[in-house]
C-alpha cells in the first residue's frame, strides 16, 4: 500500500495548488459576476479584477507567445491614448479615461492568458459567473421596469428604458448577448434537461434585452445567434444534432415572437416600441446628429494625426462609432491599432473556429457575440465596454490553446 499521504483523494503535495486552483476559480467567477454591476466607476469589477491580476501574476500566469500580436496591438492603442493627452487642456478626466483604458486592456490580456493552464475548468466558472450577473441584472432591469420594487425600481430604469445595474440601457442590452448565446448553444446540442432549463434562464434575460429597447443590441443578438446557429450546424457531424438545431430555431423563433407579443400588451411597452422601432431616430439625423457626426469625425481624422484626446469630440457628443472614435481620440497609432486588431481577431478566429476542440462550442459563442459587437461598434462607441474586453481576451486566449491542442492532440495539463 502506498505510503503517500492523501487529502480529498489527491496527494498531500497537490493540496496547496488544489487550494490555489480553487482560489483562482472562484476569483474569475467573482470577477465575471462583477462584471454586471456598473453603477458607478471605479466600481466592483475595477477591485476584484485587480486583486484576481495580482494573485494569478503571483501564483503563476504564462504569457505564451501566440498572443503577442494581442499585446502588441493593445499596448499601441494605449500608446495613441497617452500620447494625445499631450494635446488636452483640462488633463484629470482625460487621464482617468486612458488609466481605465489600460485596465481594461490588461484584462484583456490576463484572459487570454489565463485560459493556458486548465482551460476548460477556468473558462466554465468564467462563464459561470458571467450568466449569474446576466440573470440577476435583468430579473432587477425587469422588475424595476414593472415597478415591482417600490422606491427602489427607478434605480434599474431611465428614459422609460430598463438598464439593470448599469448606467446605460445600451450597455445593459449588449452585456446579455454573451450569456444569452452561452445558453442557447447549451440548447442546440446539451441534454433535454437543458432545453427546459435552458428557457427559464432565458426568459428574464429576453425580457431585459427587450425592455431595454436598444436596437443596436437587439440587431447584435439576431446576427451573433444566427452566426452561432450556422457554425453549430456545419461543425456538427451528426445529423439529430443538425435536426436538433434545425427545431430549437424554430422553437425558438416562435417562443421569442410569443414572448414580445405578451410585452406589447402592455400598453407602455407597445408605446415605446412603436417609437424605437425605426431604422432613425431625431438625434440620428442632421448635421451634427450621429450620423452627420462621422463625416466631422473623419475630417478632423486628418486634421489632428496624435489625435484630439479623450472625451474632447463633442459635437455635440461623441461620433458614437468605435472606429472613428479610436482614430479621434488616439490619432492614426491608435485608431490603426484597434482597427487592425479588429480585422486580425476576425480573421484568425474564423479559422480557428473550424478547429475540434473540447471548448469549440464556447469559442463558437464568443467568435459569434465578437461580430456582433464588432458590427455594432460601427453605430455605438463599445471602446470601455468591460465584456468587450473579456471577449476579446477570451479569443485570444483559446486560439492560442487550440494552436496548441492541434498540434499535440492533448490538452494543457491541469494546474493543481
Amino acid at each position: 500500500m502506498s505510503t503517500l499521504a492523501v487529502t480529498d483523494g489527491l496527494p498531500a503535495a497537490a493540496g496547496p495548488r488544489f487550494a490555489t486552483e480553487t482560489l483562482r476559480a472562484a476569483l474569475l467567477w467573482l470577477m465575471a459576476f462583477a462584471g454586471g454591476f456598473v453603477f458607478i466607476e471605479p466600481g466592483p469589477y475595477e477591485v476584484i479584477g485587480l486583486a484576481t491580476l495580482f494573485i494569478f501574476a503571483a501564483t503563476g500566469l504564462t504569457l505564451r507567445a501566440a498572443l503577442a500580436p494581442l499585446v502588441l496591438l493593445l499596448v499601441l492603442l494605449n500608446v495613441g491614448y497617452g500620447l494625445s493627452l499631450f494635446l488636452v487642456g483640462d488633463r484629470i478626466p482625460a487621464v482617468i479615461w486612458v488609466l481605465v483604458s489600460v485596465f481594461l486592456s490588461l484584462t484583456a490580456i490576463f484572459f487570454a492568458a489565463m485560459l493556458g493552464t486548465n482551460t476548460e475548468a477556468r473558462l466554465r466558472w468564467l462563464m459561470r459567473g458571467y450568466v449569474s450577473a446576466a440573470v440577476v441584472a435583468s430579473l432587477l432591469a425587469v422588475g424595476g421596469y414593472f415597478k415591482l420594487f417600490g422606491g427602489l425600481s427607478d434605480m434599474f430604469v431611465i428614459f422609460s428604458r430598463a438598464k439593470g445595474t448599469f448606467k446605460d440601457p445600451n450597455v445593459f442590452a449588449a452585456f446579455l448577448v454573451v450569456p444569452m448565446l452561452l445558453i442557447l448553444r447549451a440548447m442546440l446540442s446539451g441534454r433535454r434537461s437543458q432545453l427546459l432549463g435552458g428557457v427559464l434562464l432565458l426568459l428574464p434575460m429576453m425580457a431585459g434585452l427587450f425592455l431595454s429597447f436598444s436596437r443596436a443590441a437587439w440587431g447584435q443578438f439576431v446576427l451573433a445567434a444566427a452566426i452561432l446557429m450556422a457554425l453549430t450546424f456545419i461543425t456538427s457531424h451528426s445529423l439529430r444534432e443538425r435536426f436538433r438545431i434545425v427545431a430549437v430555431a424554430i422553437a425558438g423563433i416562435l417562443l421569442l415572437g410569443a414572448f414580445v407579443v405578451v410585452l406589447l400588451s402592455v400598453d407602455q411597452v407597445a408605446t415605446l416600441f412603436r417609437e424605437r422601432f425605426a431604422l432613425t431616430q431625431s438625434y440620428d439625423t442632421g448635421h451634427v446628429g450621429r450620423f452627420g457626426r462621422y463625416f466631422i469625425a473623419i475630417n478632423l481624422m486628418l486634421d489632428y494625426p496624435f489625435g484630439m484626446g479623450p472625451l474632447q469630440f463633442l459635437f455635440p457628443e461623441a461620433p458614437h462609432n468605435t472606429y472613428l472614435n479610436s482614430f479621434i481620440t488616439g490619432g492614426w497609432i491608435g485608431g490603426a491599432a484597434y482597427l487592425t486588431l479588429t480585422l486580425v481577431t476576425l480573421m484568425a478566429g474564423l479559422r480557428f473556429a473550424f478547429v475540434a476542440t473540447p471548448w469549440q462550442p464556447a469559442f463558437h459563442v464568443f467568435y459569434a457575440a465578437y461580430i456582433g459587437v464588432a458590427v455594432e461598434s460601427v453605430i455605438i462607441d463599445s471602446d470601455h465596454w468591460r465584456h468587450y474586453f473579456l471577449i476579446v481576451g477570451v479569443l485570444w486566449g483559446l486560439m492560442a490553446v487550440s494552436r496548441q491542442y492541434a498540434q499535440s492532440a492533448v490538452p494543457p495539463e491541469p494546474a493543481y
